[in-house]
């Protein structure tokens, strides 16, 4: 440093004092180290942004994709389930269960998240991601009028890309993005029902597409009226959270029975005994809520479902203190049917009615 010194003193010795001179090297140095310093951070950040992009496979096509839609189109995402590009600014999915899912979220330039479903939604992964979370949730039976129109201001408003979400991204995320697009006027009517084909929406889920059949431009002075509160949670009712337990646990439980009753290389931290008994725990708790609803049929399927799961988690404990040398038992797979054949029953029966049918009852 001192070298560089006497050699900008010799080059500027007749123009300025030694005072002077040393002023001016020890601007030019700090300079110097200044500029060094970010193209360190811009280093950094690009090295993060390349590791980032190796950890999810380089989807930078996914990014074009996005941008150049203009029909319903499924986009090719390692980590979010069931992606549909509904609109350029609008994309319906499942559940962003991991870090990876929303760190694809941020390269897909996603800047808010809509929940239409009835679990609490992780706020504190979104907000690390520089996302906010908004929620809407709607059951499985249809979109009522209020709740349309508030999709309907939240996709015209807020910033995008907007993420819509329900578990599987199937059959609510995709409604609500086919109501909440048309109704913003993004989107034909004419294209509403494709949006549902397009992710392979259950047909016996009559309100989800009487929903997106009814959907109808809404005048934009009306949504520039409409005052919306948008939450990051609303309150979930009891019934809805023990239904989002029963889901949870028996999805868990289902790739449990993909891998021949094996631990989860993806969740080393769950055992399929222990689920088996946390669902039956979720069946009996459920059947204790005070609910006028709750018919004679309704109890009648909890209990059975209580028993399967009772059966399962018994028969899963014998396998498992015989060190699970044998393979697993038939009695598993047939406790696993009757808790499909129930819950089949029971949405089908109570949870799947299509909204204007329950509204007349």
């Amino acid at each position: 440093m001192e070298k560089q010194f006497r050699t900008l003193c010799e080059l500027e010795s007749g123009h300025f004092s030694y005072s002077q001179r040393r002023i001016m090297f020890s601007i030019q140095h700090s300079r110097v180290r200044v500029l060094r310093e970010m193209r360190i951070h811009q280093c950094v950040r690009i090295l993060l942004s390349l590791a980032l992009l190796a950890s999810l496979g380089s989807k930078t096509s996914v990014a074009t994709e996005v941008f150049a839609a203009k029909k319903p189109k499924v986009l090719n995402t390692n980590h979010l389930p069931n992606a549909i590009q509904v609109h350029p600014k609008v994309i319906s999915g499942g559940l962003p269960g991991n870090p990876k899912a929303f760190a694809e979220l941020a390269m897909l330039g996603v800047q808010t998240i809509i929940s239409v479903d009835g679990q609490k939604p992780d706020i504190t992964t979104a907000k690390k991601f520089g996302m906010n979370y908004v929620h809407l949730p709607h059951g499985y039976n249809g979109i009522s009028a209020n709740r349309a129109q508030e999709l309907a201001k939240a996709v015209r408003d807020l910033p995008g890309p907007i993420y819509i979400h329900c578990h599987h991204g199937k059959n609510r995320s995709p409604t609500a993005a086919s109501v909440a697009c048309v109704s913003a006027g993004m989107i034909d009517q004419k294209d509403a029902l494709s949006i549902l084909t397009t992710a392979g929406t259950s047909p016996h889920y009559e309100g989800l597409y009487d929903s997106a059949k009814a959907a109808a431009p809404i005048d934009p002075a009306d949504l520039d009226q409409l005052e919306v509160d948008f939450k990051e949670q609303m309150p979930i009712a009891p019934l809805v959270e023990s239904m989002v337990s029963i889901e949870e646990t028996f999805a868990n439980l289902k790739q449990f029975q993909k891998v021949n009753w094996r631990i989860l290389k993806q969740h080393p931290d769950l055992e399929p005994t222990h689920e088996a008994l946390l669902l039956k725990e979720h069946f009996r708790e459920l059947s204790r809520l005070e609910d006028k609803e709750h018919t004679p049929d309704y109890l009648q399927i909890l209990k059975s479902s209580e028993f399967a799961a009772e059966q399962l988690e018994a028969d899963l404990r014998k396998w498992k203190s015989s060190d699970r040398k044998q393979s697993p038992s038939n009695e598993f797979m047939n406790s696993m049917l009757l808790l499909e054949k129930n819950c089949q029953k029971c949405h089908q029966k109570y949870r799947d009615i299509p909204l204007n049918n329950s509204l007349q009852k």
